[in-house]
């Protein structure tokens, strides 16, 4: 039996997953990984790390990051509590849909999930308060190898679906993208 619906995007290994619920009188069961499930969705690598955010503020946004090789890394973005605008833009020299988005609501409810490949930048905005978010990643975090673009950027066109409440000053004060990027070899 599989526990996932996995369902492409337009953006080349971006994937939504959903989780299938085994539910009874007790109440409900869902995978959140499967190492040898995933493999048929593009997840190659071992979960290096996991981290749990909580996000307080409906509008807040979060993103958009990256980090560059060898450290690059594959996310499965998960919605435990409330939920999200999740966001994936393409980054990759060469790619099909380079510098193209796409979003997908994500919600302790839906049981969707988001696969963002290596060389795909993520973020996300709260579409209520008090969510909370699971992220899997193949790799480590590496200060050195962070990096992000503005969640504005005209050059991206993003549009947030509720008007933007609070974001860092670091994601708020990334440079926009200019005419000489030509992408990241994840």
């Amino acid at each position: 039996m599989t526990r996932f619906i996995v369902s492409d995007t337009p953006i080349a290994g971006v994937k939504v997953v959903e989780r299938t619920l085994i539910s009874d009188h007790r109440g409900g069961l869902s995978r959140l990984f499967c190492a040898e499930e995933l493999a048929a969705a593009g997840w190659d690598k071992p979960v290096m790390q996991i981290n749990h955010a909580h996000t307080k503020s409906s509008g807040a946004i979060r993103g958009m990051h990256f980090q560059h090789a060898p450290h690059a890394e594959m996310k499965l973005v998960s919605c435990v509590r409330g939920r999200i605008w999740d966001v994936a833009v393409d980054l990759r020299a060469g790619s099909a849909t380079f510098m193209q988005w796409f979003a997908q609501e994500l919600s302790a409810s839906n049981r969707l999930a988001m696969l963002i490949p290596q060389g795909v930048a993520h973020g996300f905005q709260a579409l209520e308060g008090d969510c909370e978010i699971l992220y899997l990643h193949s790799s480590c975090y590496q200060p050195d190898a962070e990096d992000g673009i503005n969640p504005f950027d005209p050059a991206l066109a993003i549009n947030w679906p509720v008007e933007m409440t609070d974001i860092s000053e670091k994601d708020h004060s990334r440079a926009f993208v200019d005419q000489s990027f030509t992408g990241i070899t994840p």
